[in-house]
């Protein structure tokens, strides 16, 4: 085991401070990875005050962080990807069973036996529970680890770990592209990124905001336009017009709304997580033959063919880099969705803390 710093909250009414956390000591598979960069996803908020209690338990001490982007500093004996002083990045897995159906479709995030989250998951390897980003450092088995490409902004790779495979997913297993309409439900960490992926991928772009200052950003990432969802009259003008929309909200709001607006045999897809269940009306769906669906994150592979993706087409975050002293306030800046559109943390910080 090897000590390094960190920061983490010891208990859910903690601010997040500075720590030292274990580390495995390298297996014959394994790749460690010198964090430069960690991008802060509204889950690590969610996690760290133990928000999602009744169904996703937080256990301390929690170093949050799953949007990680690094330089390798030394690799094991049986690893073939990696050589020291590659680039490298991990999202939101760390493992997974290896042997159901998904797994070996390489879809580790549908694992039977759950994977084995990047934090706040039980560790294999010590027997605790993983220990995420907010930290000097991180030891992956190979297959969880990816390349990043040169080309790109390394700060502004690290949100494409989490909210950058979260909207691209859904938009590729859906076969978003040319000559489709397709919505986007708001503009934040999820929703900006949807935004450009659905028009690098060639559809027509619509945003459903409930902001209208938000009109100028949402043109400038790649929208053609944008409606204001509480405009009963710019809502009905799109009535069944869209193939595919994709939902990024994560409060309470009214998905009928929506399904109203997509064509026959369209789909709508939630990747935001409200709180509350959602009503729907059956008859908005039965009529038009129209689905409702959901998606997380990506498998390695899909992640993978993401990244390289935003090489060739140049996609990366919009981002507002922060030390990691400043991570409290950041959180409380979350939940007033005081950001543009991403906080990334330059772990370079951490030596200071």
């Amino acid at each position: 085991m090897n000590s390094i710093k960190a920061f983490g909250a010891s208990a859910e009414t903690s601010p997040l401070a500075a720590t030292t956390i274990e580390r495995r000591a390298d297996t014959d598979r394994d790749v460690r990875i010198d964090i430069l960069f960690c991008g802060v996803c509204h889950s690590d908020l969610h996690q760290a005050r133990n928000e999602w209690r009744d169904f996703m338990p937080t256990q301390y001490p929690c170093v949050p962080g799953h949007e990680i982007v690094g330089r390798v500093s030394s690799v094991g004996s049986a690893v073939t990807k990696f050589k020291k002083g590659d680039l490298a990045a991990v999202g939101c897995m760390v493992d997974s069973c290896g042997e159901c159906a998904a797994c070996k479709a390489n879809e580790e995030m549908y694992c039977v036996k759950q994977a084995t989250f990047t934090y706040n998951s039980p560790d294999p390897h010590t027997g605790g529970h993983t220990l995420g980003g907010y930290s000097e450092a991180i030891v992956v088995d190979e297959k969880f680890a990816l390349k990043v490409p040169k080309n790109l902004d390394l700060a502004g790779v690290a949100p494409l770990l989490c909210a950058g495979i979260t909207t691209y997913s859904p938009l590729r297993n859906w076969k978003v592209g040319p000559g489709q309409k397709v919505g986007i439900v708001g503009l934040g960490g999820l929703g900006h990124m949807a935004v450009k992926f659905a028009k690098a991928f060639g559809a027509e772009v619509v945003l459903f905001t409930t902001s209208p200052n938000k009109t100028e950003d949402a043109l400038r990432l790649g929208a053609s336009q944008v409606v204001l969802s509480k405009d009963p009259e710019q809502m009905a003008a799109h009535t069944g017009t869209f193939d595919f929309i994709l939902d990024a909200v994560s409060a309470d709001h009214d998905v009928n709304a929506y399904i109203n607006l997509l064509k026959k045999d369209g789909t709508m897809c939630l990747v935001g997580a409200p709180e509350k269940p959602l009503a729907v009306a059956s008859f908005a769906l039965i009529f038009g033959r129209k689905r409702l669906s959901g998606s997380a994150i990506g498998g390695t592979e899909e992640t993978q063919e993401m990244l390289d993706f935003c090489g060739k087409h140049g996609i990366t975050s919009d981002i507002e880099i922060i030390p990691i002293q400043k991570i409290n306030e950041a959180y409380d800046r979350l939940v007033k969705s005081d950001v543009k559109y991403r906080f990334v943390i330059d772990m370079a910080s951490l030596a200071a803390a």
